[in-house]
């Protein structure tokens, strides 16, 4: 998993050299790129056989220099068709994401906050939508170890 999870690091950001490791907690990893700046937490999800069109990733992300923390984004499995909703279910709760092509994002910093709340007691979470040939999809990610990798991004970028 570990592996994964570095794999889903270097498609986020740009050169694998710029990045420096936070940590790997449970199945998230928390990475520092001092050249932007940005911290980011980032999991890849559970194993699937399903067809996909690219590697999916979420990742939950602080950029200081644009006052940004706890900006939530996911790399969907698959390419969404143009009016299909994208939702995102942690717990008991719904939210959804605005999006397009292959990424989904929160519509706006309240729904960040809400969606990073809920993550940190919950389980699993799931993405799902409709792809550009009408087929469901869903990419379920566990959350073991998630908290820990969001707190250790604010952190690392919280001392430049």
């Amino acid at each position: 998993m570990l592996r994964a999870v570095l794999i889903a690091a270097a498609l986020v950001a740009t050169p694998a050299a710029a990045k420096d490791s936070l940590g790997v907690f449970g199945s998230w990893a928390a990475f520092r790129d001092p050249p932007v700046p940005r911290c980011y937490a980032i999991a890849m999800p559970a194993a699937s056989k399903a067809s996909r069109d690219y590697a999916p990733f979420a990742t939950i992300g602080t950029w200081p220099r644009r006052a940004v923390r706890g900006q939530v984004h996911f790399r969907l499995s698959r390419k969404v068709a143009a009016t299909a909703p994208i939702i995102l279910s942690i717990g008991g709760q719904r939210f959804t994401l605005a999006g397009g092509g292959g990424d989904a994002w929160a519509s706006d910093r309240a729904m960040d906050a809400a969606i990073v709340a809920a993550m940190r007691s919950a389980r699993s979470m799931t993405v799902s939508g409709r792809d550009a040939k009408g087929r469901r999809f869903s990419d379920r990610y566990p959350l073991e170890g998630a908290a820990t990798a969001m707190d250790a991004a604010t952190v690392g970028c919280a001392r430049r």
